[in-house]
């Protein structure tokens, strides 16, 4: 096959992406009336009877799933979570979770490195001014900036895979971090997860909103500020 070539861009790199952006687009329209909370407390039962009867079948089935929604950024990753806490508990369930969306970042983050991320990169390395100083100040606190996308709620999951990918950032420095950094963040949805029997037993909706809750959120910002204490010596020491 012929690879299209323009000033370093690669199309025949890009085709991963590019499938990955369309089969987002499809999922999105298709997949956001399926994988909801109204759909898991409805079929609740036969998804715990099923569990029980094919423990390790349903382990590997999730796990995929999990790592397919992440990689190709479909809807219902947070009901997944959930999901993964009501099957298995919070443990194993907490590791299923973290350990399926690290590797599903992971892809997805090889799709656009490689595809667009080197090519981007290099732009960047060889720019002066404003553009040059983004690129040399995520190279030098690298861990420090990428351990923060994936601690602060506020960056949406998809764009903390995105963003490493498209300045150049390592494949192992982003594939730690992100396990690392979505262990706080997976452990409350999977805990929520863990109880939503009880939930669906009172017939209430899950709270998605308690990672906010400052006895949650307060440790997260302790780890934020954590993360960004290599950056602030730094600036001391200059």
């Amino acid at each position: 096959m012929a690879t299209v070539k323009a000033d370093g861009f690669s199309v025949q790199k890009m085709l991963p992406l590019i499938g990955i952006g369309i089969v987002a687009i499809i999922g999105f329209f298709t997949l956001k009336d399926f994988l909801n909370f109204e759909a898991l407390r409805d079929n609740r039962e036969a998804l715990l009877a099923w569990r029980d009867a094919n423990f390790l079948i349903a382990s590997v089935g999730f796990i995929a799933i999990y790592i397919a929604i992440v990689a190709f950024s479909l809807p219902g990753a947070a009901i997944i979570s959930l999901t993964g806490g009501f099957l298995f508990g919070l443990f194993p369930g907490a590791v299923y979770n973290i350990g399926s969306a690290t590797a599903g970042a992971v892809l997805i983050f090889m799709a656009a490195h490689y595809g667009l991320g080197e090519h981007l990169a290099r732009k960047m390395d060889n720019a002066g001014g404003v553009v040059g100083k983004i690129k040399a100040g995520l190279d030098e606190n690298e861990v420090s900036f990428l351990l923060l996308m994936r601690l602060v709620p506020a960056f949406p999951f998809f764009v903390a895979n995105l963003v490493p990918a498209l300045v150049g950032t390592r494949l192992r420095t982003f594939a730690w971090t992100t396990a690392i950094g979505i262990i706080p963040g997976g452990v409350v949805y999977t805990w929520v997860g863990s109880g939503l029997g009880e939930v669906f037993a009172r017939g209430d909706t899950p709270d998605l909103g308690i990672i906010f809750d400052p006895k949650i959120l307060g440790p997260i910002l302790a780890l934020c500020a954590l993360s960004l204490t290599p950056v602030i010596l730094k600036k001391f020491k200059k």
